[in-house]
Order: structure tokens, then C-alpha cells, then sequence
């Protein structure tokens, strides 16, 4: 499918229709070492900066489990032994081979699912897709059996005390950019208006931009718990195409008279495709004291 039309299969949001007093923003977020922490983890560079101060290994054994089980449930959930070469930069690229069918009963293991280089494999990624976003907008808590919650929910509060709470402290920023809470002593100051909660009509999207995969990293969202503010089709990943592509998506998407768009994360890829859309770049830091 070429990449001028993908855009075509997700639905444009009427945003451009509403009242012109509306303030619509689009806040465009990198994952890892943004939202969560694991590359860093996984090869050290997140101790290490830390002089001695953390232990290595420990955050690198982290990381492993998290890897572990990111790919469990890739592969036990989310159908990715079947579909992880044929990755799609969001979730509804094939919906218009999507012919609806009730699901139920479906067996996803004798659907002779091969390269969708047809019409008939490509309704087959499509029910698969279809199938992921449903079990994206129920939830780990309710697909997941009560050992492995105790496991994902242990693991969750060893990275954020080791991280020294950038889990929790990055979700509570997604939430506040939400709108969905606000501590007013720790408001977010920036000339590029990254909140704004003093205009009551104000709307906030949360979008993610991830160069990662993309069944991968709508598995990250659940485990570290980013689902309630980020929806499955606005995760899009960037891996075959590059995130300025995605931010053009996006614009296209979004666009509207009364829509501002903003880009946070800590990589250059990210800066230069905000740079190159002319919207607000804002720079996570990674270091101590960052």
C-alpha cells in the first residue's frame, strides 16, 4: 500500500467542523526513555549515568524481564509469532479488507493465515488487527490470569523505584496533558503551551510515535500502564517509514483551524521531524537532574 493513501484507512477526525473557539492539542510522544524506560535499562546507559550511584546490573536484569515478558505476551496474546513480519504502521492500515465477521468462534490457528499478499491474507491481518485492538481496550487486568498480574504489578514497582519513579512520574505527565489530573504546584511552564487548563475548552490527544513495532509497543502500553491515555489507533509505529512520515499522518489526521500540535521525546528524529512540521519540540532528558 503506498504511504501517500495509508492515511486513508484511518478515519480523519472532523476536527476542522468544530467550533472555531475550541483549542484542539495534539501532543505527539516518543515511547522509550520518554514514556518508560528499557533500551537504556537493557544496555546500561541508564545506570551508567548515574556514576556509580545505581547498580548496573540490576537495571540491565530489569530490563530482561521486561523484554521476557513483552514477548510472552506478543506471542501468547497478540498473534505475534503469526504476524511479526508483517508489521503496519498503526493498527487500522487494514481495515479495508475488514469485512466485519463476527469473530467469536474464529480459530486464528487453522485460518491458513500466510504473507498478505493477497486479498484473502490481508482480511486475515485485518481480524487479527481487529482482534488486538479489542483486547487492547480491555485491558492487561482483564486478559491476564491473577499470577501473571502479580508478576507485571511487582515488576512495574521494582522499575519505578529503581528508575527513581519515571514510570509513574511519565504517566502522570501523560495525564496531565490529558486533562485528567492537575497538580497546580507542579504545572507544566512552557512558552510552547504545553498545558493550558485555565481555557475550559481545551482539548487534549495523546498521540504515540514509537520507531519500535508496532504489536510490541501497544504491548508496552498496557504493561506500563499508558492505555488509559493513549488509544490503539493512535499508536503508530514508525519503524518501516520514519516518524516524519507519521507526523505528516497525523497533521493529516488532526489538522483543523483551532489545532496545535506539540512533540515530546528525548531523540533527534524527533526534533528534526518537529522541526520540519514547524510544530514545538519538547526535549526529555535522561541524565540526573535532566
Amino acid at each position: 500500500m503506498a504511504e501517500s493513501s495509508i492515511i486513508s484507512d484511518q478515519k480523519v477526525e472532523p476536527l476542522a467542523k468544530k467550533g472555531m473557539d475550541r483549542v484542539t492539542k495534539v501532543y505527539v510522544w516518543d515511547m522509550d526513555e520518554t514514556l518508560i524506560l528499557l533500551k537504556s535499562l537493557l544496555n546500561g546507559t541508564y545506570a551508567q549515568a548515574f556514576n556509580g550511584l545505581k547498580d548496573v546490573q540490576k537495571g540491565m536484569e530489569i530490563g530482561r524481564m521486561w523484554e521476557k515478558h513483552i514477548l510472552q505476551i506478543c506471542d501468547d496474546l497478540f498473534f505475534y509469532e503469526q504476524i511479526e513480519n508483517y508489521n503496519k504502521p498503526f493498527l487500522d492500515a487494514m481495515s479495508q479488507y475488514d469485512d466485519g465477521l463476527d469473530l467469536s468462534n474464529y480459530d486464528f490457528n487453522q485460518d491458513g493465515f500466510s504473507p498478505p499478499s493477497d486479498n484473502v491474507n490481508k482480511r486475515r491481518l485485518a481480524y487479527r488487527h481487529r482482534t488486538i485492538a479489542n483486547k487492547y481496550k480491555q485491558g492487561l487486568h482483564n486478559i491476564l490470569d491473577q499470577e501473571m498480574i502479580n508478576v507485571w504489578e511487582e515488576l512495574y514497582n521494582l522499575t519505578d523505584e529503581y528508575t527513581d519513579r519515571w514510570l509513574s512520574s511519565a504517566r502522570a505527565f501523560l495525564e496531565q496533558c490529558s486533562g485528567r489530573k492537575e497538580d497546580p504546584t507542579h504545572r507544566l511552564a512552557s512558552p510552547d503551551g504545553i498545558i493550558n487548563h485555565t481555557d475550559a475548552k481545551f482539548e487534549p490527544i495523546n498521540v504515540l510515535v514509537t520507531s519500535g513495532s508496532l504489536i510490541p509497543s501497544l504491548v508496552k502500553c498496557l504493561l506500563f500502564r499508558l492505555d488509559n491515555s493513549i488509544a490503539h489507533e493512535n499508536v503508530y509505529s514508525s519503524w518501516e517509514v520514519g516518524k516524519p512520515q507519521c507526523f505528516q499522518w497525523i497533521k493529516e489526521r488532526f489538522d483543523g483551524p483551532n489545532v496545535h500540535f506539540c512533540v515530546i521525546g528525548d531523540g533527534w528524529e524527533e526534533c528534526e521531524g518537529a522541526q520540519a512540521m514547524r510544530w514545538p519540540f519538547v526535549k526529555i532528558a535522561m541524565n540526573p537532574g535532566g
